[in-house]
């Protein structure tokens, strides 16, 4: 009987340690103090930082879903690590948290180096934007499994907070101000849909009759925005008068930004948004996918339309929140991406009736 190694089965191990060398090189870029241990060891310790006086640990997992298909298409892998990290860093910031530490984890049905290293590259690149280490991860080879080609990424973060200073909605009331924060795209959210409506994504990007010198491609694989520095440098100062937070994902406005309102008792009216139309700059690329054959009457249930991270604020300090992130804007600069910009675009108010579903706690006004 023929004998058979692992590689024959698939499983190339020799590729896998080469992929390790280059995954610890683009995991230095992004240590932190309060590290204990680096890629290689079997987990990973992280020092909880001095001064928490309640620690409470938050973490968020996600994906990078379909989007990778456009990844692939464009071959084209060194961004969508930023959604990855993204996604989950964005969810532990509406706690008022900033992420300490990630873990990725690769799967593929054959691993090819270069491509799991961009991936990589990709992640630790969404790592020093956050300001969190890249503590750890794993790849699975898997043939048989996956497609060869194909690659499946995602992760998760966790970071600590003190108990006190958590931000948990139970602090909204009706008069906040709600304050939009610019995304950069469609970021990683939607892409069943997109992918049916773009089929090829060498296209060129048209916009108002203009070539933007993109493809439609390249305009997709634009990396989800990372909200934690610019919000967490506004926490410092406005912690007291931000009472909720949102990050816009799947779902869109109608699934998102009423996850952060308290359930009302039963002898209290509940919480709602009320969304000022045309109060923000929609990116092009969202009416591109309406042209294309979106259902603008669900875009919003879809999409995150231009509006990456909802704040609900007080009255009070709605305008000197707004003109603080505007300001401190240009620090967070990325070549090739428009600044992240602040708008009012709501408020809170009581429902008129009962709350029966999504249509019902986010109405939009003109």
């Amino acid at each position: 009987m023929a004998k058979v190694d692992y590689k024959q089965s698939g499983v190339d191990v020799e590729e896998g340690y080469r992929a390790v060398s280059m995954y610890k090189e683009h995991a230095k870029r992004a240590a932190i103090p309060g590290m204990l241990t680096g890629l290689g060891a079997f987990n990973g310790m992280f020092e909880v930082p001095k001064g928490v006086k309640n620690p409470v640990m938050v973490s968020g997992t996600d994906g990078v879903g379909t989007k990778l298909d456009v990844a692939f298409a464009m071959k084209k892998y060194d961004t969508v690590g930023i959604d990855c990290v993204a996604m989950s860093v964005n969810d532990i910031l509406c706690s008022g948290v900033q992420t300490l530490f990630f873990l990725d984890y690769i799967a593929c049905g054959k691993l090819d180096a270069e491509v799991a290293a961009d991936l990589v590259k990709g992640v630790s690149d969404g790592c020093i934007e956050t300001g969190c280490a890249l503590l750890g991860g794993e790849t699975a080879e898997m043939p048989g499994f996956y497609d060869e080609g194909k690659y499946d990424l995602a992760g998760f973060g966790v970071g600590v907070g003190d108990k006190k200073q958590m931000i948990t909605g139970e602090d909204i009331k009706q008069g906040d101000v709600l304050i939009g924060l610019s995304s950069t795209g469609v970021h990683s959210n939607g892409f069943s849909l997109v992918r049916k409506l773009v089929k090829n994504f060498d296209e060129k990007f048209i916009y108002d009759g203009k070539d933007t010198g993109k493809t439609i491609g390249e305009v997709l694989l634009t990396p989800t925005r990372i909200y934690v520095k610019p919000v967490m440098e506004v926490l410092k100062k406005y912690r007291k008068n931000i009472h909720g937070m949102v990050h816009v994902t799947g779902g869109g406005f109608y699934e998102n930004i009423p996850r952060m309102y308290p359930k009302a008792e039963k002898s209290k009216r509940q919480l709602i948004s009320i969304i000022k139309r045309d109060s923000w700059d929609i990116p092009p690329v969202f009416g591109e996918l309406i042209k294309r054959g979106a259902d603008v009457e669900k875009v919003y249930n879809t999409f995150n339309m231009g509006i990456g991270f909802v704040l609900a604020v007080s009255y009070k300090e709605a305008d000197a929140i707004i003109e603080m992130f505007n300001k401190n804007a240009s620090k967070y600069s990325k070549p090739g991406i428009p600044d992240m910009k602040a708008y009012r675009i709501g408020r809170v108010a009581y429902a008129e009736g009962e709350v029966n579903g999504q249509k019902d706690a986010v109405l939009f006004e003109d």
